[in-house]
Parts: structure tokens; C-alpha cells; sequence
């Protein structure tokens, strides 16, 4: 949220300093830093569910590498698409967890 908040204040700084010319290439560390959070989010969901079993430390990882890659591959064509998909991923992730049966969380 805070890279959200904090790019409109990057591109007037770089711009200031004149290197303009560096914002359109925000996009390929923005992205996969989005996705990568969400991977961090996923990981906390798990972790105060107090699920058992293996932790989404490594597919969450995974899928966010595999969307960043895809979405540079495309070029940014679906941007939109691919990152609203990752926000419900992660959404319906957390509507998991928060639904499973107390015998089934660590207690």
C-alpha cells in the first residue's frame, strides 16, 4: 500500500531530478513488487488462521514469480486483469481460512 502511495511522489522526484525518462520502467518493478505482497499477505492469512500443515510460503512465492513473468511476457497488455485475478485469489484464500472447521486450526 505504501508503494501505491509513494510512486506518484517517485515520478515527480525522479522528473525533478531529470531522469524522466526512468518512470516508464516503473511498471516492471512495481508489478512484481504487487504480487510479491500479496504473497506476504497470503503467508500472515495462514499464519493467524493457525493452520496446520505446510505453509504458502513457497507456492505463494511461485505464483507471484509466475504472474510477474507473465505479466512482463504480455507486456502489460492485461495488467488490470492479472492483478484484480491475484487480489481475489488471495481474497477467496483468506474466505478459506477464516471458514475452516476449529478442529482443524491449531488451538
Amino acid at each position: 500500500m505504501a508503494v501505491c502511495c509513494f510512486t506518484p511522489l517517485l515520478v515527480v522526484v525522479v522528473a525533478g531530478v531529470g531522469l524522466s525518462a526512468l518512470t516508464g520502467w516503473l511498471d516492471y518493478v512495481l508489478f512484481p513488487l504487487l504480487f510479491l505482497c500479496l504473497a506476504v499477505v497470503a503467508q500472515a492469512l495462514w499464519l493467524r488462521a493457525g493452520r496446520r500443515g505446510p505453509s504458502p510460503k513457497l507456492w505463494a512465492t511461485a505464483i507471484a514469480a509466475l504472474l510477474s513473468a507473465a505479466l512482463i511476457w504480455l507486456e502489460f497488455r492485461f495488467a488490470l486483469r492479472i492483478s484484480l485475478g491475484a487480489f481475489a485469489a488471495v481474497g477467496l484464500y483468506a474466505l478459506f481460512l477464516n471458514r475452516m472447521k476449529p478442529s482443524e486450526a491449531i488451538r
